[in-house]
């Protein structure tokens, strides 16, 4: 326009000047609204945004102040947000780059917490099928913890007065930033511990805290610690406040003490009362021995005095021992008699003078007999005339003789003899034997030639 004058701004020279005039009105701002559209980048910045019913302000968190959030921030949340307002040329917008963040009051703090237990409780985590038994005498109990509180002390108190017993503190921190990491990291760890390591592994752990505001007790409602205690090995009780305070680390463990105090009290039981319940024991015991004993000794006299006497038990069997033993001497004693007599008899046969004359009579027989060589010649020239007949009968009828003469034997493959045309027919393969040797043949089917026409036959004409 004419008489215009006024430099022309670059589009960055303008972007800065809006920058610097915005930080510099608005370098420190506290705004509350509600979280949308939260995102954490791989760089481990987070980005949001902030609105109310009428309005929406982009935000910006680095890595550094994310790292010291005492709450996961979620979608849905009202929180207070501490920063400074900047722009962004990139996008020609403005945005807030927020420093501290904070769930705005107890109220949304409550909704979270519900929000997040229904999650968790829909995965199952608070069943009550899932939570074990706690060991009724634990050796090694680990306690997650403060190590400067009262709570560690009023803990070991508790079970100093009880039932003394090992106890394992694993430090933590119980409430600010970081508090719920080192809890989830210390539950782990007591699960890690190897059985026969350096380190004795706990058969119980407590996770303990004092009372105090929701704030307080935020760290143990973190979804980190809920799944710590979910997937811990060791059998958990979560001692976390006074009894009034319930956190979601309470519905995931297997049991939940009221307070510090009573987890001591629900981990082991009290020495002299076992001491007592075992004198008990022992003496009922006594007792039931005692009465058995005695009902014992009382059926064993009833059926004593039921049993006849010893000597009435034996009395019979005496008696036929006794008869017995009269029988076998009368027995041995006829025995005897008729062995000697049979004896005599058969000495009677035996008196020298009859063996002296049988002698002498077989001496007579036996120099009666002579052998005659003649008798012993036609006996042999008789013997050999037989050898010489039935040698020639078989060479007569051995069945191998005429193939000398040309004649053949013919077998089949399992070596019986063939003795016709038609049964040759029915073999695959034939074998024929000659004198010399013996010759495979396979049979082959031929037409028989026809007669020749006789001289006398008539011819028809």
């Amino acid at each position: 326009m004419p008489g215009d004058n006024a430099p022309a701004l670059s589009i960055s020279e303008l972007s800065n000047l809006l920058k610097r005039t915005v930080e510099d009105r608005f370098g420190h701002v506290r705004v509350r609204g509600e979280l949308s559209g939260v995102k954490r980048a791989a760089s481990g910045h987070l980005y949001c945004s902030l609105k109310d019913d009428s309005a929406r302000l982009d935000g910006v968190m680095w890595r550094g102040q994310v790292a010291r959030l005492g709450f996961a921030p979620v979608d849905g949340i009202e929180v207070i947000a501490t920063g400074k307002l900047t722009t962004y040329p990139g996008r020609s917008n403005y945005q807030i780059v927020i420093e501290r963040m904070e769930v705005a009051g107890e109220g949304a703090l409550l909704a979270l917490l519900e929000k997040t237990k229904a999650r968790l409780a829909a995965e199952g985590l608070f069943d009550h099928a899932r939570k074990r038994a706690i060991p009724y005498l634990p050796r090694v109990i680990g306690v997650v913890t403060s190590p400067t509180g009262a709570v560690i002390r009023d803990i070991l108190h508790r079970l100093r007065d009880r039932f003394p017993s090992h106890v394992l503190v694993w430090p933590v921190l119980v409430q600010g930033q970081g508090a719920a990491a080192q809890v989830a990291a210390a539950v782990r760890g007591f699960s890690g511990l190897a059985a026969d390591g350096t380190v004795p592994r706990p058969d119980l752990v407590i996770v303990a805290r004092g009372g105090g505001s929701i704030e307080d007790l935020w760290a143990f409602n973190e979804e980190a610690v809920v799944r710590a205690i979910a997937d811990s090995t060791i059998p958990v009780i979560s001692a976390v406040g006074h009894e009034t305070d319930t956190t979601r680390a309470d519905f995931v463990a297997d049991r939940r003490a009221p307070t510090p105090p009573a987890a001591a009290e629900i981990a082991v039981p009290v020495r002299a009362d076992l001491a007592a319940n075992l004198a008990e024991l022992e003496a009922r015991r006594e007792r039931a021995l005692a009465r058995q004993l005695a009902q014992a000794r009382e059926r064993l006299d009833l059926r004593a005095r039921r049993l006849p006497q010893p000597h009435a038990l034996l009395a019979a069997p005496m008696q036929r021992l006794d008869d017995l033993g009269d029988r076998l001497r009368r027995s041995l004693a006829h025995r005897t008699d008729l062995a000697a007599a049979q004896l005599a008899r058969h000495a009677g046969a035996l008196r020298p003078g009859l063996l002296e004359a049988r002698l002498r009579r077989e001496s007579e027989r036996l120099a009666a007999l002579r052998l005659r060589p003649e008798a012993l010649v036609q006996r042999i020239a008789l013997l050999r005339g037989r050898v010489d007949a039935l040698d020639r009968l078989r060479r007569s009828l051995d069945p191998e003789a005429p193939l000398l003469r040309g004649y053949v034997l013919v077998t089949n493959a399992a070596g019986q003899l063939v003795k016709t045309r038609a049964a040759a027919q029915g073999e695959a393969e034939l074998a024929l034997k000659f004198a010399d040797g013996s010759l495979a043949v396979t049979p082959r089917t031929t037409r028989p030639r026809p007669a020749a026409p006789s001289a006398q036959q008539p011819k028809l004409l």
